[in-house]
C-alpha cells in the first residue's frame, strides 16, 4: 500500500487487526527485515511495517531526511489507516524516528521500544564520522554498505548469519548515493532525546545487545535506569531481529 508525504510515495504493509503494533526499520533497511515477525504477531493483532523515506520502496523528497521528516510520514501512513493508538517498536533509526513521532505527536504511542537504539544524540565525534561516511558513501557506495553492515555484529555471528547479512547488503546496495546520504544526514542532525524519554508516562523499553559495536551496553544500562525505562538485554550485537529472533518475537508478542 501506498501514501502520499511531500510528493514521495511511502510504502506500506498493515496486517491482522485490532491493537496496533507498528515496526520502524533501521539505518539501510526496509520493512522486510520484519518479514519473519509478522505472521505470527499478525495472528493476534494488527501489524503495520513502514518503509520509511529513501528506504525499501519508498522514494526520496529531500537532500537530508530527518528524523523529524521521517515521523511525519509514518503518521500519515497511520491517519490513512485511521490509527488513533499503536504500540511502537523501532530498530536503530528506527528508533530515533520513534522518538520524534512520540514528541510531535505525543497521544498516539501506547508503548515505545527502542531495539538496538538510544534516545542519546550523536557525540562530536560521531557527527564528524557521519560526514566521512557522507564522502566515503559518495566515492564508493558499495564498498560503504557492506563495511557498514558487516561490522553490525561480532565475527562469529557474521559468519553463523552470513545468509542474512548478505541479504542485508544487497538490499542496502539499491538504494541510491543521494537516498544513504540523505538519512545519513539526518542522523547527525537528530536532537538529544533522553529528556521526553524520562518524560514519558507509558511503557518504555530498551533492547540491548551485549556485544552491539554501535550501542555501549553499559551506557544503555544507565539511560534505561535514569530515564525509568525497562532494559532487555539479548545476546549479539545491533542486529538482535537476526542474532535473537526467536526472542524478540516473544517481546514483541506481548508489549501493549
Amino acid at each position: 500500500m501506498i501514501v502520499k508525504y511531500r510528493d514521495a510515495e511511502i510504502h506500506f504493509t498493515s496486517q491482522g487487526s485490532g491493537n496496533p503494533l507498528l515496526l520502524l526499520h533501521g539505518f539501510m533497511e526496509s520493512s522486510k527485515i520484519w518479514e519473519p515477525f509478522v505472521p505470527t504477531l499478525a495472528e493476534q493483532r494488527q501489524v503495520v511495517c513502514i518503509d520509511l523515506p529513501g528506504h525499501g520502496e519508498s522514494g526520496s523528497f529531500n537532500e537530508i531526511h530527518s528524523m523529524e521528516d521521517m515521523a511525519k510520514a509514518v503518521k500519515e501512513v497511520l491517519r490513512h489507516l485511521e490509527i488513533q493508538k499503536a504500540a511502537v517498536a523501532g530498530h536503530s533509526m528506527g528508533g530515533y524516528v520513534s522518538l520524534e513521532l512520540y514528541k510531535i505527536f505525543p497521544t498516539l504511542l501506547k508503548s515505545l521500544t527502542l531495539v538496538n537504539s538510544s534516545p542519546e544524540d550523536d557525540s562530536e565525534e560521531r557527527r564528524i564520522n557521519r560526514e566521512r561516511s557522507v564522502k566515503l558513501i559518495k566515492k564508493n557506495k558499495e564498498a560503504f554498505v557492506k563495511m557498514a553492515i558487516s561490522n553490525l555484529m561480532m565475527p562469529e555471528n557474521y559468519k553463523k548469519f552470513r545468509p542474512q547479512v548478505e541479504r542485508l547488503i544487497a538490499e542496502a546496495s539499491k538504494m541510491s548515493v543521494q537516498e544513504i546520504t540523505a538519512a545519513t544526514r539526518g542522523m547527525k542532525i537528530r536532537t538529544n532525546n533522553v529528556q521526553s524519554f524520562a518524560g514519558m508516562k507509558l511503557p518504555k523499553y530498551i533492547i540491548a545487545g551485549n556485544d552491539d559495536p554501535l550501542m555501549d551496553i553499559e551506557r544503555l544500562k544507565t539511560l534505561a535506569n535514569t530515564t525509568g525505562a525497562e532494559l532487555i538485554q539479548f545476546s549479539g550485537g545491533h542486529l538482535s531481529y537476526i542474532e535473537e529472533e526467536m526472542a524478540l518475537l516473544k517481546f514483541l508478542h506481548f508489549i501493549e
